[in-house]
């Protein structure tokens, strides 16, 4: 019976951070883009979340809930052939994270978050590349990458003061039940 409910709060629990990360996604898909010469730029916040969750939840948590934020969000969005440039972009920079945070452990948040932004940006270039059968658009990647890293510290500090202040939360809850 325990297990049953620490599954359902489980789901829960994901199910949530699923729905705050698709909310991000939503907002930030209405503003307009930051940089009107590159068409369709975001500055990608709703990676916050799956930058915290790497730190604090496993990496099959992370990438299930950054799945579902990009099967729904192309959905939500109306923009079904932006799923695999985000699919590209996604996968590119799950990967290059794991990676940083296997090196770096979770002291460098601002550098991971960096590179995650790097790395979306040259997987959905490279989606596009494939996609449009060109390779002009390579020319935008300089750029890109400058507002990738520019976005990516920002989400990195971000998740690192969730992060930080989830502790604090956690370790009070924690006192609470014992007193």
């Amino acid at each position: 019976m325990e297990n049953n409910r620490r599954k359902t709060e489980h789901i829960v629990r994901l199910s949530l951070f699923s729905a705050i990360a698709l909310t991000i996604f939503i907002v930030e898909a209405l503003l307009p883009s930051p940089a009107f010469f590159i068409p369709g730029m975001k500055l990608g916040f709703a990676n916050v979340v799956t930058i915290y969750l790497l730190s604090c939840h496993t990496k099959g948590d992370a990438f299930s809930v950054l799945m579902v934020r990009i099967f729904l969000g192309s959905i939500f969005a109306g923009q079904i052939i932006s799923l695999a440039y985000s699919l590209a972009g996604g996968i590119c920079s799950f990967g290059a994270m794991i990676l940083c945070r296997r090196i770096f452990g979770n002291e460098y948040f601002w550098f991971i978050g960096a590179v995650g932004g790097v790395f979306h940006n040259i997987g959905q270039i490279c989606a596009a590349a494939l996609i449009m059968k060109t390779s002009a658009v390579f020319s935008y990647l300089p750029l890109l990458v400058l507002f990738g890293i520019s976005a990516g510290i920002f989400c990195g500090i971000t998740a690192s003061f969730f992060v930080k202040h989830t502790r604090k939360i956690k370790s009070f809850v924690n006192t609470q039940k014992k007193s």
